[in-house]
């Protein structure tokens, strides 16, 4: 029961440790990054349009008709044993616009059931389903828009939840000047039937999102601007836990400048993408939010950092993306995507 209680600590808290808003909604694990590619660039990306399927989950106005046929499957590794993952296909109907469908999966284990005597009673599983249909189609020649609809089943012991979500996105692109504007609503909708017969609310989330590609140089760089619903993201110290200096005994203060300047970065998200030789990327990302909130002062190492690689091996993009959350450990996101036309013209 201690792992059961861990495992959702962990759902709740770091699906969105970048922000303390986490594990105050259901459904938490819509949240959580499984591309490896977005898990690089720190935790986010909604306005890269460079075909890359993986990336309609995030926004589904990214979905275009050069994605027919691709197919993609990510798996993480994840804390404590937990493991989750997406699996999607894409497909372009002339005339009527792009269509997608995936899952998106988190299983977090069998468990020991146990009374409140600690008599083992036998065992229990814990695991949550997403359903993504995504539909996209372009407005004219530089804005696309797209909706993703998510039915969601949550299983945890004895508890069943229902619920229907959706994400809305467009996408202006300016192929001259590679640049590329995003704005997406997450998580809009409801919980059908409650683990009990309270309903609880889902994790809505604003988020607007630019990338710029270098006409001279192999770079790529993406800006997300996260939960712009909501201002203050900071985490509210109980007084007596807070705020007096250990050494001088006095109370610790910000200067509104200060306090303004942190706010704002804990809505931001940086990546940048090196593109040094054909078929093959590196990729890096800092999380200003995921690193005020899981800091240790006496050992910041590198909590916040993120980093991986993309490369194409004959038919197959292959992605690894490693995300530190903690000095406790990170996650680790496995990508792989192809096109099944490339096969079919090979025979």
């Amino acid at each position: 029961m201690k792992k059961l209680l861990f495992a959702f600590y962990l759902i709740s808290f770091s699906t969105q440790l970048f922000a303390q808003i986490g594990g105050t909604h259901t459904y938490d694990f819509l949240n959580l990054v499984n591309s490896a590619r977005v898990a690089s660039f720190g935790g986010d990306v909604i306005a890269i349009n460079d075909n890359d399927f993986n990336l309609t989950y995030h926004n589904p106005a990214l979905l275009n008709p050069n994605m027919n046929h691709d197919m993609v499957l990510n798996y993480v590794n994840y804390f404590t044993d937990i493991n989750y993952g997406y699996a999607a296909y894409a497909t372009n109907l002339k005339n009527k616009g792009t269509f997608s469908g995936g899952i998106h999966y988190i299983n977090y284990g069998n468990f020991i059931a146990a009374d409140e005597k600690g008599i083992v009673t036998g065992e229990f599983k814990a695991a949550e389903y997403a359903i993504n249909l995504i539909y996209s189609q372009a407005v004219d020649s530089n804005f696309r828009v797209g909706v993703n609809v998510k039915p969601i089943i949550s299983t945890l012991e004895k508890y069943t939840s229902l619920g229907i979500a959706a994400d809305f996105g467009v996408v202006y692109n300016k192929p001259k000047s590679l640049f590329t504007a995003a704005l997406v609503i997450k998580n809009l909708g409801t919980q059908l039937k409650g683990y009990t017969s309270e309903k609880e609310s889902l994790p809505f989330n604003i988020q607007l999102g630019i990338s710029q590609k270098l006409k001279h140089a192999p770079l790529l760089f993406s800006v997300t601007f996260d939960h712009l619903e909501k201002w203050d993201l900071t985490y509210e110290v109980p007084v007596e836990e807070s705020s007096l200096d250990p050494f001088t005994v006095e109370e610790n203060s910000q200067s509104n400048i200060d306090k303004i300047a942190d706010q704002f970065m804990r809505h931001i998200l940086i990546g940048v993408e090196f593109n040094p030789i054909n078929n093959f990327y590196l990729r890096a990302g800092y999380n200003y939010r995921r690193r005020q909130e899981m800091l240790i002062e006496s050992k910041t190492s590198t909590i916040g950092f993120s980093w991986g690689f993309g490369v194409k091996i004959s038919r197959f993009h292959l992605s690894y993306g490693r995300a530190t959350y903690h000095l406790a450990g990170a996650s680790d996101h496995f990508s792989i995507s192809t096109n099944l036309d490339s096969f079919r013209k090979n025979l």
